[in-house]
């Protein structure tokens, strides 16, 4: 249950970091009516007379809700993490802003169990990387789950400077929320709490499959 910490630590001298500014979802609906019919006779006593016809409603298509996991149960209906176009890019916003992506599978993966996601973009060299996959798998097998673990970029530094082949290094500032430990019988396996924010150094290569972390690690222990 070693969480975040899995990552190893490496000494190096941190830049000043960017502030990550938060995106938000709108959820819209629709509705239709009809109008009514009328109608009218030739004699001049007669009155004319309307019947109003019921519109059919269309009834909304139910938009599945955001859960989070807690004592009664895994998180259900987790969005899964979109790759922005600009991180698609060897720039360096592109490299920030995969960072930021990078992390936002990371959590993902805690919530659900989910780690495709960031397999997808976590090259073969990340051991770190491999760590956390294993521990998020085994924790979300045979029942069991994690509540809590979500985890927050404050913010995102590179001088994006190749320190290798297509290869460059950005600094994340980032926390995790606490995290707790569930049995399949719901009992409380256990408590990380969360700690002050960290500085980590990730290492990314970029290809014509785009961006991949090959070291993620933490700054200083």
């Amino acid at each position: 249950m070693t969480s975040h910490n899995l990552f190893a630590s490496r000494p190096l001298r941190v830049t000043a970091l960017g502030v990550v500014v938060a995106a938000a979802l709108t959820l819209t609906g629709c509705n239709s009516g009809g109008d009514p019919n009328g109608g009218g006779t030739t004699s001049p006593t007669s009155t004319s007379t309307e019947s109003a016809t019921p519109s059919a409603t269309a009834t909304p298509t139910p938009t599945a809700v955001y859960k989070q996991a807690d004592a009664t149960g895994r998180a259900q209906n987790v969005p899964v993490p979109v790759l922005p176009e600009v991180a698609k890019t060897e720039t360096k916003e592109g490299l920030e802003a995969f960072a930021r992506y990078w992390y936002s599978t990371l959590s993902y993966a805690y919530e659900t169990g989910d780690t495709k996601p960031m397999e997808a973009v976590s090259g073969p060299a990340c051991t770190s990387c491999a760590k956390v996959k294993t521990e998020v798998t085994e924790w979300h097998a045979e029942g069991r789950w994690l509540a809590g673990g979500k985890l927050h970029v404050e913010g995102v530094h590179s001088d994006f400077v190749a320190s290798g082949p297509a290869e460059y290094q950005v600094v994340v500032q980032v926390y995790q929320e606490t995290i707790d430990y569930y049995l399949a019988d719901s009992t409380l396996k256990g408590t990380l709490p969360r700690k002050p924010a960290v500085g980590d150094l990730v290492v990314a290569v970029f290809d014509s499959a785009g961006w991949k972390a090959s070291t993620v690690e933490h700054l200083v222990k």
